[in-house]
């Protein structure tokens, strides 16, 4: 099957494990795969430094969105100023994703945020989130941005409670 072409793809730099990260990543989400593996040759070596054959790019699509891995080498790390959102309508996709993502040297971060065993920031959210801080109501909203800022992993049932202020 095809993908529609994507206008903007992101690219993620890794150092030398790019596609152990892609293959990580299509064990996580559903409809995932790796597309296609580039290898770097003989020319360049005296700009990128890697060694020819290795792996440059892998090219992967997770839950029909594509994205690539660049092994770059040790120049760029990855830092909290880009993050993936994962919106999820139940508390055990939350769970599932949440766990798998933080596991073998990931760190739970607050308010639904995470880095995963590569460094990368994702940020796995209910979503009725945007509706709940941006429907209009604006004592609804602040209490459930109220409780989203207590919370490490978010609990769609807490977030609930405190939009219709019982909690």
């Amino acid at each position: 099957m095809a993908l529609a072409r994507q206008t903007i793809s992101p690219c993620l730099w890794f150092d030398g494990n790019g596609e152990e990260a892609a293959r990580f990543y299509v064990s996580v989400f559903p409809n995932s795969r790796i597309l296609d593996i580039g290898r770097y040759g003989k020319s360049g070596t005296d700009v990128h430094g890697q060694k020819p054959g290795s792996v440059m790019t892998v090219t992967f699509v997770l839950d029909d969105q594509r994205f690539m891995a660049l092994n770059g080498g040790p120049r760029f790390k990855f830092n909290e100023a880009l993050s993936l959102q994962v919106f999820c309508d139940t508390q055990t996709e939350i769970d599932r994703y949440w766990a798998a993502l933080t596991a073998d040297g990931g760190e739970a971060g607050v308010c639904g945020w995470l880095k995963d065993k590569y460094g990368l920031s994702w940020q796995i959210v209910p979503s009725v989130i945007p509706e709940m801080i941006a429907g209009g109501d604006q004592a609804k909203a602040d209490r459930a941005m109220g409780a989203v800022m207590q919370m490490k992993k978010l609990d769609i049932a807490g977030l609930e409670a405190a939009y219709e202020g019982r909690s």
